[in-house]
C-alpha cells in the first residue's frame, strides 16, 4: 500500500516542485524586467536633463550674441529657452526626487520658463528687451552654465562607477539620509548652489506670479475671535454666538486667518467658515449637509444665488457659468462695474436643489482682487475690434470685459461670444491694440 501511494505521490510532488521552481523563476524574471525598465527610464531622463540644461545654456548665449535690435531672433531664442526649460522640468518630474530637497532648482527653472515665455509673447518690435532684461539674461546664462557643469559632473560619476537610480529610490524611500550616495549628494550640491545665486530681477510680470496672498494685501483693522463669532452668527442667521467655535490660523505670520465652526442639532458635520484676520472678510463657507432630491430648476437656483450674494454684500455680480449635478448647481460670478465684467474678481456659489439653500461659497479671488478701478475708455470702436476676428466667426453676443493677459496685466477687451467650426467660443480682443488676448472654448 505504501509503495503504491509513494509511486503515485512522488511524481505528483515532483511536478509540483518543478512547477514552483519554474513559477518562481518566471516571477524573478518579470521582476527583473520591471526593475531594468524603470532603471532605463531613470537613466534616460537624467541624461536628457543634462543634455537639455547644456542646450539651455547655449540658447541663452545665442540670444545674447546677436545685436540688441534683432527682435526676431530674440523672440526665436526666448521661445527655444522656454521649450528647453519645459523639457528639463518634465525630466526632473520623471526622476525619483520627490523626497530629495531639489525645490530651489525647480523654482529657478520655473522662473526661467515664465520669464522667457512672457517676454517672447509680447510685441518686441514695439517693446524690445530692456537693459534690465538683458542683465537678467546674462545672469541666467552664467547660472545655467554652472548648473549644466554640475549635472555633467554627476553624470560622469554615474557612468564611471556604473551607479543605479534604483539605489537612489530605495535610499530615499527608506529615509537613509546618511547613506553615501553619489547621485543624491550631487543633486543636493546643485540645489545648494542655486539657493546661493544672487537675487535676479525677473520683472513685474513674473514676480506677480509668485506673489503670495497675505494679510498685507488687505485693508481694514485686525479682527478678534469675538468679531468673527458675531459675523458668523449673523451669516448663519443665529440669535447669538453660542455654539460657534473659532480658531486662529498662522498666528504671527503673514497668513493670519480665522476658522469658525458651528454644529447644528442633528448634523453629522459642522458648518465651516474662514475669515481673513485683517478686515474680517469671508473667504470660504461650507455646509456639508446631505442634499435631498432635486426639485428646483437651474433658473430658480440662479435667482437664489443672486439673492444670497446681494444679502451678504456682493453687489453688481453677474453669473457667467454654471455646473449642475444630481443635487446641486454651482454658479461662477464676477463683478460688473459700469457695464464692464471684471474677471479677476471671481467667486463661486453652490446651491442645493432640494430647497435653494446656499451650501458653499468660495470668495478668495474676490476678496484679494476687489477694488474700485479707474477703467480706461476703449480706443477702438466695436467694428475695429470685430475686424480682428476670423471672418467665419459668427458673433452672437458682445460685451466689455477686463481680464488678465499672458503678462499678468489687466487689459480692457471686447468680449465676443460666437461659433466657428461647430464650437462655441469666447474671444477677447484688446480694446486698445486690437490684439486677440485670449480665446476660450465654451460648453455647447
Amino acid at each position: 500500500m505504501y509503495r503504491r501511494l509513494s509511486a503515485i505521490l512522488f511524481p505528483v510532488m515532483t511536478l509540483f516542485f518543478i512547477g514552483s521552481i519554474y513559477w518562481g523563476y518566471q516571477e524573478h524574471q518579470e521582476k527583473n524586467s520591471i526593475l531594468i525598465k524603470a532603471e532605463n527610464q531613470y537613466q534616460r531622463a537624467f541624461h536628457d536633463l543634462s543634455y537639455h540644461m547644456d542646450q539651455l545654456h547655449r540658447e541663452l548665449g545665442n540670444t545674447l550674441a546677436v545685436n540688441s535690435t534683432s527682435q526676431a531672433f530674440h523672440r526665436k531664442g526666448l521661445v527655444n529657452v522656454w521649450r528647453l526649460t519645459s523639457e528639463a522640468q518634465n525630466e526632473i518630474n520623471q526622476l525619483p526626487l520627490t523626497l530629495l530637497p531639489f525645490s530651489q532648482t525647480e523654482e529657478f527653472l520655473s522662473k526661467i520658463a515664465n520669464f522667457s515665455y512672457k517676454t517672447s509673447v509680447r510685441d518686441l518690435s514695439k517693446k524690445p528687451l530692456s537693459p534690465a532684461e538683458f542683465k537678467t539674461l546674462k545672469s541666467l546664462y552664467q547660472d545655467s552654465d554652472d548648473i549644466s557643469k554640475s549635472l555633467y559632473g554627476v553624470q560622469d560619476k554615474v557612468i564611471a562607477n556604473n551607479l543605479r537610480w534604483m539605489d537612489v529610490e530605495a535610499a530615499l524611500a527608506t529615509e537613509k539620509s546618511t547613506l553615501d550616495n553619489t547621485i543624491i549628494d550631487g543633486f543636493k550640491t546643485v540645489d545648494k548652489k542655486v539657493s546661493e545665486y544672487p537675487e535676479i530681477n525677473w520683472g513685474p510680470s513674473v514676480a506677480s506670479m509668485y506673489e503670495k496672498r497675505t494679510v498685507k494685501m488687505l485693508a481694514g483693522k485686525k479682527s478678534t475671535p469675538d468679531d468673527i463669532k458675531r459675523l458668523a452668527a449673523k451669516f448663519l442667521k443665529l440669535n447669538d454666538t453660542k455654539g460657534i467655535r473659532v480658531v486662529e490660523n498662522g498666528k504671527g505670520t503673514e497668513y493670519e486667518s480665522y476658522s469658525a465652526t458651528y454644529q447644528e442639532n442633528g448634523a453629522d458635520n459642522p458648518i465651516e467658515l474662514d475669515y481673513t484676520k485683517r478686515g474680517a472678510q469671508l473667504i470660504w463657507y461650507q455646509n456639508p449637509r446631505t442634499v435631498g432630491k432635486a426639485i428646483l430648476s437651474v433658473d430658480t437656483a440662479k435667482q437664489k444665488a443672486a439673492d444670497f450674494l446681494a444679502r451678504h454684500g456682493y453687489p453688481g455680480m453677474k453669473a457667467i457659468t454654471y455646473n449642475k449635478d444630481d443635487s446641486t448647481a454651482v454658479f461662477t460670478y464676477i463683478t460688473n462695474q459700469n457695464g464692464v465684467l471684471i474677471y479677476p474678481e471671481k467667486l463661486t456659489v453652490k446651491i442645493a436643489l432640494d430647497n435653494g439653500e446656499p451650501v458653499s461659497l468660495q470668495a478668495a479671488d474676490y476678496v484679494y482682487e476687489h477694488h474700485k478701478r479707474n477703467l480706461p475708455k476703449p480706443k477702438l470702436m466695436s467694428a475695429d475690434a470685430r475686424a480682428a476676428l476670423n471672418p467665419d466667426f459668427k458673433v452672437k453676443k458682445e460685451q466689455m470685459s477686463l481680464i488678465k493677459n499672458d503678462m499678468g496685466e489687466e487689459v480692457l477687451c471686447y468680449e465676443f461670444i460666437g461659433s466657428i467650426n461647430g464650437g462655441l467660443y469666447k474671444i477677447y480682443v484688446n480694446a486698445e491694440s486690437g490684439v486677440e488676448e485670449s480665446i476660450e472654448q465654451m460648453p455647447a
